[in-house]
């Protein structure tokens, strides 16, 4: 869906107004401005935007159809939580795709350069002032991802990366306390390196940093944020 692909995509121009809140609702997400299991009001939202609530109604749509938020009987749109299984199927579907993407771009000696921009722009962001939102942080992440996934030169694949992009960055919220932007950049300097040197080298590290810097991570934060919900339900 045109409309949705462009919702996933910073200085996205829209159109209409539940674009125009669509996008507004998700940047929000994106920053971690709304816990999990966060109720979005349509009430509240029409009266905050200024808009009627089936504007409101059809911009839930276009984020639920991103998996930025879900319907729950009986509750209506919700911050989706944070589980085991979702995060599970997201990387799982990531490494297919992004290993599958590198394996065809290293075999057709595809050009990385666009990877090698994403990681300095990254880097360019270590020890700014002011500090760079977890948003754009998130953005450029993304970025790196998707010019590695792009390097296939297959449309299918990027736009099945499209479909699960925001999603991640949703997930990745709650590791905000643990990266910024000084770890992020050693992070992805190494793969990088590690994917310039290309092979069965580039391939293993780009499934470690899916594995170790993703899935792993965020397993951590899960086990980390349900400790704390039974320390404060005691």
């Amino acid at each position: 869906m045109v409309v949705v692909a462009a919702l996933s995509t910073s200085g996205a121009t829209v159109s209409t107004a539940p674009e125009r809140v669509a996008l507004q609702l998700r940047d929000e997400l994106l920053d971690g401005q709304y816990a999990a299991g966060t109720r979005l009001r349509e009430e509240e939202l029409a009266e905050r935007f200024e808009v009627a609530r089936h504007t409101v109604r059809s911009a839930i749509r276009l984020l639920v159809e991103r998996g930025l938020v879900v319907h729950e009987r009986n509750r209506g749109a919700v911050v989706p939580p944070l589980t085991q299984g979702r995060i599970d199927e997201i990387f799982g579907f990531r490494k297919v795709l992004e290993i599958g993407a590198l394996r065809m771009a290293l075999a057709d000696g595809a050009d990385l350069t666009p990877v090698v921009a994403a990681v300095e722009e990254l880097e360019g962001l270590v020890g700014r002032d002011p500090v760079p939102s977890w948003r754009e942080l998130t953005e450029l992440h993304a970025r790196i991802h998707r010019a590695i996934v792009a390097a296939a030169g297959n449309s299918h694949l990027l736009s099945a990366y499209a479909r699960c992009e925001d999603e991640t960055r949703i997930l990745l919220a709650v590791l905000h306390p643990d990266f910024d932007a000084c770890r992020l950049a050693t992070l992805h300097r190494q793969l990088l390196d590690k994917l310039l040197i290309g092979g069965d080298v580039a391939v293993q590290a780009l499934a470690d940093d899916l594995e170790l810097a993703g899935r792993s991570a965020l397993l951590v934060a899960l086990r980390r944020a349900e400790t704390v919900a039974r320390a404060l339900s005691r």
